[in-house]
């Protein structure tokens, strides 16, 4: 059988009450991609059934993997409780897995087991909509079994093997047997067989006192039952019982690869790993790292065993010890290890450490108390970047991860947050923000998840909404309730209408025109636009501006590509400054909003003008009708009128950027620019990866992004043309996916 599919399968194993279509024994699928996808620490995953269209969130519990083959064997079955109960006893299912064309077997036809030889194996009618389909076997009847059987090899007029008449039966995998057997699983065992039975990662004894071969279940008469007390009958899947003499003999056939020299040599234990904890263990080719996701003892081991899920396909296994679930993990990532051989995950020892154990979140936080100014530039590749790095995502964090990186990691501009005063019941956030966030980024370039889920549980608590340590929410919400609500930051954007109006705002929201004609804009332009469109100005310059881009309904990106303005020139945005003539250079007295979009000048930006050159260009009979308003200007600056002398030196306000929050598919992910070069961008995503499934945890990781270089000193046309998805590194993510744009005053930083 040829498998092409690129889906996982399972099938489910118990009920699900609360989703009414679907029944214990389906199978489902799910596309290896999307699986990737699912949000990390999801207790559910979207997967489809056999049959449907539809995806439906079934609870992780309730599925059990499957390969592709044991699905497509499963399949063939008529009835979803024949499938469960194939699963269950895997005798069958595992005897067909190893069948091949010309294997002997006996097949079932009305009651009676009849000789004969595999011909075929594959589907008998194509699926059209499902990847899969059902799998039969096609045996040809031998000896005195001839003509018992119901065809010729043929199948609703297609010809799968040629026999004579009567003496082809398709059948599905249970109606099968290979001929040459052993003894069932059930037939090994008998009434008052001293067993051991494997329940709750625990070894336990007892005596056969039933056989439930129509249910594939044992019922044990136990020395201890499930309670600790003594005595009692217990019923047990098949699969979990073993005689007593057989382990005793040892007959394991080494698949604990503990003990097989070629593959691992084993270093001392350490009594505080637990479940979850992050551990190490040597194989030939050196430490391989995983997460313990079982303890106990296995069959025919005396041994205290874990059972490891590791980083990598360094193991032989999907959880399973001689068909037995333990744990659920992908193919090749499954390894059984003494107990005493594993060790802490070295990566994360340290002042992280707590007596050598960690937990699903990774590490234990070091709680930073000092005053620490953001990370220098030369300093960024040694305390930033890395795997392990930036603040670790957890259970829709994203969006508060992003933003505390993009503010904190290398910028002091809101520094005043952490060390103002205020309310006393705004003291414990600003306390978990400065010295369980900001200094532990800044210091060791990490923060555990559990640092942002004790602010997120603060926020939480203060009433401000009832899912903040569940909902993913909008970083300008997080923000706005951080500066506003509970720190009482005073507003750092000061708003002047035409009335001269001042309004205030922590944000500015960019608006633009629909009948626009920027192409490839640049934030500059995009800022000029949306204060010319609203009549606004700046009363003062910003400490900090902080811009989100124009939206436009559902589609949310109004413009495919964005070019990031690294420095913003906000002098012709202020309401009361002086400007420069956009023709001789002298001082401006003039301002024309009409001559905004007037391509003669520029393609776009606020038109100044001296005395002389506003006169001459209004001249022009496409200008005549023009209103020039007369501009403020500060006390102190001469009226130098004409251009008869060079030009005059304005100061020049500017302010830099210093991040970008980004956003696709609702996940955030941020650029931190930390120095002076076209090249000194990191990128950060707090869940970058994922090590483990339900019990695992996320992986935050920074990196370089010098590509995005090349995109910025790319000329207009040449990056006009690019195409997203082959975009160099992460550059597309910063050109196309720009949704937060945060700049600073240089000169108003807490350090300098």
């Amino acid at each position: 059988m040829a498998h092409k599919s690129k889906n996982v399968y399972f099938i489910i194993t118990a009920t699900t009450t609360h989703y009414i279509p679907i029944r214990v024994g389906q199978i489902c699928h799910i596309n290896e991609d999307r699986l990737s996808r699912v949000r990390p620490m999801k207790e559910t995953i979207p997967v489809i059934p056999i049959g449907s269209a539809l995806d439906y969130d079934l609870p992780y519990k309730v599925l059990n993997r499957l390969t592709v083959q044991q699905a497509e064997l499963l399949l063939a079955l008529e009835t979803h409780e024949d499938r469960l109960k194939e699963f269950m006893l895997l005798t069958n299912l595992d005897q067909a897995v190893n069948l091949v064309k010309d294997s002997e077997v006996t097949v079932e036809q009305n009651g009676e087991w009849l000789k004969g030889v595999v011909r075929y194996i594959g589907m008998l009618t194509n699926p059209i909509r499902d990847p899969i389909g059902g799998v039969f076997f096609g045996v040809e009847l031998q000896g005195e079994d001839r003509g018992k059987g119901q065809c010729d090899g043929r199948y609703s007029y297609r010809t799968y093997f040629e026999c004579q008449k009567n003496c082809g039966i398709f059948a599905p995998f249970n109606r099968i047997k290979p001929a040459h057997s052993k003894a069932s699983d059930h037939e090994q065992f008998s009434f008052g067989d001293r067993v051991v039975y494997i329940t709750s990662a625990e070894r336990r004894h007892g005596m056969v006192v039933k056989l439930m071969k129509e249910t594939g279940m044992v019922m044990i008469s136990t020395e201890r039952d499930e309670n600790g007390r003594d005595g009692g009958e217990l019923t047990v899947p098949l699969k979990f019982v073993f005689k007593e003499e057989e382990l005793k003999k040892d007959e394991t056939e080494n698949m604990d690869i503990s003990e097989n020299p070629e593959m691992v040599k084993f270093l001392g234990g350490n009594e505080h790993i637990t479940m979850n904890s992050m551990v190490e263990v040597d194989l030939a080719k050196g430490p391989v790292y995983g997460t313990v996701r079982w303890i106990g003892h296995l069959p025919g081991k005396t041994d205290l065993m874990a059972g490891l899920e590791l980083e990598e396909e360094y193991g032989v296994s999907d959880g399973t010890f001689k068909n037995i679930r333990f744990f659920i993990c992908p193919s090749k990532r499954g390894l059984f290890v003494k107990y005493a051989s594993c060790r802490p995950d070295a990566r994360f020892l340290g002042d992280n450490a707590l007596n050598g154990h960690f937990d699903h979140d990774g590490l234990e936080k070091s709680a930073v108390q000092a005053n620490i100014p953001p990370v220098r530039s030369e300093d960024v590749m040694n305390v930033l970047v890395g795997r392990m790095k930036g603040i670790q995502g957890h259970c829709n964090s994203c969006y508060m991860d992003s933003a505390l990186f993009s503010l904190f990691s290398c910028s002091s501009v809101l520094d005043s947050l952490l060390y103002k005063s205020t309310k006393q019941n705004g003291e414990p956030i600003q306390k978990t923000l400065l010295r369980e966030i900001v200094c532990p980024l800044r210091s060791e370039g990490f923060v555990a998840n559990r640092s942002v889920m004790k602010l997120r549980q603060q926020l939480q608590d203060r009433g401000h909404s009832p899912s903040y340590t569940t909902d993913e929410k909008d970083p300008e919400e997080f923000l706005t309730l951080i500066m506003q609500d509970i720190l009482s930051l005073e507003p750092p954007l000061k708003l002047q209408t035409f009335g001269g109006k001042v309004q205030t705002s922590y944000f500015y929201q960019i608006f633009v025109d629909y009948n626009n004609s920027l192409v490839l804009p640049t934030v500059q332009q995009l800022l000029e636009h949306s204060f010319y469109n609203n009549g606004l100005k700046l009363a003062e310059v910003p400490s900090c501006l902080i811009l989100t881009m124009p939206r436009s309904g559902k589609q949310f990106k109004m413009f495919p590509k964005i070019i990031p303005s690294l420095e913003l020139d906000i002098t012709a945005l202020l309401s009361n400054g002086p400007q420069q003539c956009v023709l001789c250079g002298q001082l401006a007295h003039f301002e024309c909003t009409e001559c905004f979009g007037d391509s003669v000048f520029s393609n776009t930006g606020f038109k100044h003008f001296c005395d002389t050159c506003s006169a001459q260009v209004h001249l022009h009979h496409c200008r005549q009708a023009h209103k020039p308003t007369t501009l403020h200007l500060p006390e102190g600056f001469l009226r130098v009128r004409g251009p008869g002398g060079p030009p005059c030196t304005l100061p020049r306000e500017k302010l830099e950027l210093f991040a970008v929050l980004c956003i696709e598919t609702s996940h955030y992910v941020s650029f931190v620019k930390h120095g002076p070069k076209k090249s000194d961008w990191v990128f950060f995503d707090s869940m970058a990866d994922r090590l483990g499934e339900q019990n695992g945890y996320n992986v935050p990781q920074v990196k370089e992004c010098p590509e995005v270089e090349r995109y910025l000193t790319m000329p207009l046309a040449e990056l006009a043309t690019q195409v997203p998805r082959d975009m160099e590194g992460v550059a597309k993510r910063l050109f196309c996916d720009g949704y937060m744009y945060l700049y600073q005053s240089p000169n108003m930083a807490l350090y300098h």
